[in-house]
């Protein structure tokens, strides 16, 4: 078999999809599948690459055992831990395949330390020996050595399995931990990461917005090896960070950092020269929307001096991964970051305003664009981005712009999407900052100051008012007349209720 074209590659995709729903009709929840099918596919993927540098370690050495040649193999598999040795094995399944994961991570610390999370295997309960048998035969089937398929067709499978189970479990709120890439990109493209600058992601979820980076230097003739080395990441679901080591090793990256710990509570990105946090170039991050009970009590004595600007309030953490990421912005380079915030991050008051206004009043604040309602899994809620930059260009300096970008969509049955033109129109007026009538207003801190420090978007830009707008008089006869109809249509009801004997 050749390799898949990355125009067959809905192929894998389909392959792969029909496996996972080996688990259809199972004792093992949908909104779990991740945990499950991710650490699979990632074990065969291993095993089947492990098979491939063997093969070739006998093309160059002939007969001679390929074993004394560990040096040709990518990750290390013991002895009795490949796929085919799991394959064979006919009860207890569940506990051969835990033992071959976590000898794997073993013989593996600093690329697989674990990758595979902690999935319950050996839970008799919801692994029957014949589901998991099923399961792991399914796979079987599917070639992803790097004969069969390459680096990048796998990785955009990973991504699309990932995006799958978002949608599966999106009511649950497990879709948080990924971020549509329409809006991973134009993240980051507005941050424009470079060769050798490092970036951060401090609620780094399945690890899409490091991904996005890696590939948009590729995108402009860069080359994103020299990023490696300087990816970071942090996630507090050990699931989630697992898939997120996962994703960066299917997609050909291994030197990173993806650290497992609640971020605003205990972050491990530190600097051991300076006693601080690490600094970063660019810092990007989704997290999760007005996070309650996100660790007020400890940012009262902060060890990290993250509440320069104020602390949040206990219900809203919002603020907190905004000041996270601003202590984490190198402060000698052209260091920026973006963040999605849900919008009553811009206007709500107390806590928040003093942060806010602290924010704009030091000038760190570049652009806020106000996005369309449920682009995001977990929420319906709109949310925005907000932009800010150490070393503010001249010309944008005590200045904001402000982007209503709320029409920009395309309409989906669950889900609203952003798609390439909507991106790209954001981006363009963001790099032009300028103002575009009814979409974009550069407002000076001046002018905020004069609205009260609220960055609502809808007190900058107004929306186009519609050409069919009635004269005045026209408005309060319909006003007038609509709800004459509804008061009869309400006594018409109670007649009916009552005549039924539904009232007394």
């Amino acid at each position: 078999m050749g390799k898949f074209s990355l125009v067959n590659d809905k192929f894998l995709q389909s392959a792969l999809w029909d496996a996972a729903n080996t688990l259809r009709g199972s004792a093992v929840d949908r909104t779990d599948w991740k945990g499950y099918i991710l650490p699979l596919l990632f074990f065969k993927r291993v095993s089947d690459v492990w098979d491939e540098e063997t093969a070739e370690a006998q093309r160059i050495y002939g007969e001679a055992d390929p074993s004394l040649f560990p040096e040709v193999h990518r990750f290390v598999v013991p002895d009795g831990c490949h796929w085919r040795d799991v394959r064979a094995v006919a009860t207890n399944v569940g506990a051969a395949l835990l033992r071959a994961m976590q000898e794997i991570e073993r013989a593996n610390p600093d690329t697989l330390y674990r990758v595979f999370g902690n999935a319950d295997w050996g839970n008799k309960e919801k692994f029957t020996d014949e589901l998991l048998k099923d399961l792991i035969e399914s796979f079987s089937e599917i070639r992803l050595g790097n004969e069969a398929v390459d680096t990048d067709v796998l990785g955009d499978a990973y991504e699309y399995l990932v995006g799958k189970f978002a949608d599966v479990t999106r009511r649950n709120k497990a879709g948080e931990f990924y971020t549509p890439r329409s809006v991973v990109r134009m993240m980051v493209e507005i941050l424009d990461p470079t060769e050798a600058e490092s970036i951060y992601d401090p609620a780094c979820g399945t690890g899409g917005m490091l991904l996005g980076a890696i590939e948009h230097v590729k995108r402009k003739g860069g080359d994103p090896r020299t990023f490696y080395g300087r990816i970071y990441g942090q996630e507090r679901n050990l699931t989630t960070a697992a898939i997120a080591r996962m994703n960066l090793v299917l997609h050909g990256i291994e030197d990173f950092q993806i650290a497992r710990e609640d971020t605003l509570r205990n972050p491990l990105l530190t600097d051991s020269s300076t006693g601080g946090l690490a600094t970063f170039d660019c810092v990007i991050a989704n997290p999760p929307f007005s996070l309650k009970e996100w660790g007020r009590d400890l940012w009262e004595a902060d060890p990290w001096s993250r509440a320069r600007y104020g602390i949040p309030p206990a219900g809203y953490g919002d603020y907190a991964f905004v000041q996270h990421m601003i202590a984490s912005m190198a402060p000698l380079s052209d260091s920026r970051m973006a963040v999605v915030l849900p919008q009553g991050a811009l206007f709500r008051k107390s806590a928040e305003g003093t942060i806010r206004q602290a924010l704009l009043e030091n000038d760190m604040i570049e652009a806020v664009i106000g996005l369309a309602p449920n682009l995001f899994y977990g929420t319906q809620l709109a949310g925005c981005i907000v932009v800010l930059r150490r070393k503010k260009p001249d010309a944008r300096k005590n200045k904001v712009l402000i982007i209503d970008a709320s029409t920009l969509y395309r309409k989906g049955r669950a889900q609203n999407f952003l798609d390439q033109e909507h991106r790209e129109q954001i981006v363009s007026w963001y790099r032009a900052f300028e103002d575009v009538e009814d979409r974009a207003k550069v407002a000076t801190i001046n002018e905020i100051e004069k609205e009260g420090w609220t960055l609502n978007v809808s007190r900058y830009v107004l929306p186009p008012i519609g050409e069919n707008i009635p004269p005045l008089p026209e408005a309060v006869e319909a006003f007038k007349t609509a709800l004459a109809d509804a008061r009869a249509a309400e006594d018409h009801l109670r007649k009916v209720l009552t005549e039924g004997g539904w009232l007394q």
